[in-house]
């Protein structure tokens, strides 16, 4: 059993003893431990150096990105840099990571409802087309998005949609990945027995939903609007066929408009670079410990 040694206001926390420990038998040795650790080692400075690099870059003119060393800095051109941002995109950048926030929230939620509801129908009621459904939506997740760039702006362009939120909003929301792991998560984790004696007790089925099965896939819910929000966050060839006005891009189109112009001013396009990601790794920090539970969702069934 674990000693307990102290609480503290997340809960009570304990000191590992023995009996925690993995037998001997299946422990992994001292190499096995090693290799992991410089395996990761490597992995942590591939995702971690080109966000310094980015905030070295940022920090840097044209001549300092190309006559200083990458990863160290030279002068200080921050305000220069700031400044210089604001006056090339017309003072509309702030305006643009507002529009990106307020795509991927909107997108990120409603998708998330969505990728739920279907995944939930699949996985706990029965209907014809059911596995035909199921496998149209694993074959969406071998399907590059890009590809249907064209068609949607030829739809959308149609229903006299485009250069509007919805033509970003409305295909963002669809995400054949959250509705299988949804669909995966609600076949192991919501029990059969539980929603029939929800049922027998009077409950609707939008009450079920709502109430219960909500709840239990959450640690999904988180990773699902976690995937779709970065996805809107990150896409690029969708804005640009269908936006228009300056005033609803999102951030990566903007700094895409600045990087057109002759002779642009790099360090200013790295400093709004810079600055696009911190809504991104600020909502990472914030639901780190819902989503990581939720890249496991349905791994264990029972």
């Amino acid at each position: 059993m674990a000693t307990q040694i102290k609480t503290t206001p997340d809960g009570l926390v304990y000191r590992p003893s023995i009996e925690d420990q993995p037998p001997r038998s299946i422990a992994p040795s001292k190499l096995a431990q090693t290799v992991t650790l410089v395996v990761l080692g490597f992995v942590l400075l591939y995702f971690l150096l080109p966000i310094v690099w980015l905030v070295i870059a940022s920090s840097k003119n044209n001549t300092d990105l190309v006559s200083s060393f990458g990863f160290w800095f030279a002068d200080n051109n921050w305000a220069f840099n700031w400044n210089s941002l604001m006056s090339w995109t017309k003072g509309l950048f702030p305006r643009w990571v507002l529009n990106s926030v307020f795509y991927s929230t909107v997108a990120a939620t409603l998708g998330t409802l969505i990728s739920v509801a279907c995944g939930y129908a699949m996985a706990k009621f029965v209907f014809p087309g059911r596995r035909a459904l199921l496998v149209t939506i694993m074959a969406g997740l071998l399907m590059p998005i890009a590809i249907l760039t064209v068609p949607l702006y030829l739809l959308f362009s149609q229903m006299q949609l485009t250069n509007t939120i919805w033509s970003i909003i409305i295909p963002s929301m669809v995400s054949p990945f959250g509705v299988f792991l949804a669909n995966v998560y609600a076949d192991s984790s919501v029990p059969t027995e539980l929603l029939e004696a929800a049922r027998i007790d009077g409950a609707g089925e939008a009450r079920i939903f709502f109430t219960m099965v909500l709840r239990l896939l959450a640690p999904a819910m988180v990773t699902i609007f976690l995937f779709i929000f970065v996805a809107t966050w990150n896409n690029f060839l969708l804005p640009l066929m269908m936006i228009s006005s300056d005033t609803l891009k999102p951030v990566t189109l903007g700094l895409y408009g600045m990087m057109s112009y002759f002779a642009p001013d790099k360090g200013a396009v790295m400093l709004g670079a810079l600055l696009g990601v911190v809504p991104l790794i600020l909502l990472f920090l914030i639901l780190q410990r819902f989503w990581q539970s939720g890249l496991a969702a349905g791994a264990v069934k029972g």
